[in-house]
């Protein structure tokens, strides 16, 4: 796969299976369904919401390029701190290096998901002018916005996730080859079974007017 840098204003820029194509670049043998992107794109964001249930068990079974692809477009959607997207996102697709993800979190095993995403920090790209504690904490933020858009519409697209905030940072930056700070892995795949989701705090005790 490659990534362009605007994604969703390719997504109708042509139906070839040329490199214009719908998403991105497809191989030959691949074709996305018209009609499933149109009703993914259709959405409504609050069933979305509101339906969405954290999930570790997964079916044995690959998640499609072109569902991984919209996961990533919608990372891309995100609010960033000075629209600088002050995060990196790893794809990690090598089984060695999820067991060794597995292990830098906790030994939680269903880390080891078909689809495995590290989203780390990068306040580098943060051309902003404040002090290196506030970039940071820009950089955390953005990356953390952009997992949590990719988990939305993973759920979207019919996959289930799990967010896993309990890493050895050292250990998944060494995993991954990387001197970026990981904030959290994001794993997704298909349910074995969909989960109804759990009650929730009560907007009385939630909201606070000041």
């Amino acid at each position: 796969m490659s990534y362009p840098k605007d994604v969703f204003s390719r997504m109708y820029s042509g139906l070839s299976k040329a490199d214009d194509g719908l998403l991105y670049p497809k191989e030959e043998e691949q074709d996305v369904d018209l009609q499933e992107v149109d009703e993914t794109l259709q959405t409504n964001i609050f069933n979305t919401m509101l339906s969405r249930r954290s999930q570790r068990k997964f079916e044995d079974k690959q998640v499609e390029d072109s569902k991984v692809e919209m996961i990533f477009a919608a990372a891309d959607t995100a609010p960033t701190a000075g629209g600088f997207q002050g995060f990196e996102i790893y794809h990690v697709k090598d089984p060695e290096i999820k067991l060794k993800l597995v292990d830098a979190s906790n030994k939680q095993p269903y880390v080891n998901a078909p689809a495995v995403l590290v989203f780390c920090m990068n306040p580098e790209r943060i051309k902003m002018n404040f002090p290196p504690n506030i970039i940071k904490k820009f950089s955390l933020q953005d990356a953390t916005l952009a997992a949590a858009y990719s988990q939305l519409a993973a759920h979207a697209l019919g996959l289930s996730s799990i967010w896993i905030g309990m890493i050895d940072e050292e250990k998944v930056m060494a995993a991954l080859g990387t001197s970026y700070l990981p904030s959290s892995i994001l794993c997704l795949g298909y349910p074995q079974k969909m989960l109804q989701p759990k009650p929730k705090r009560s907007l009385i005790g939630l909201i606070h007017e000041v």
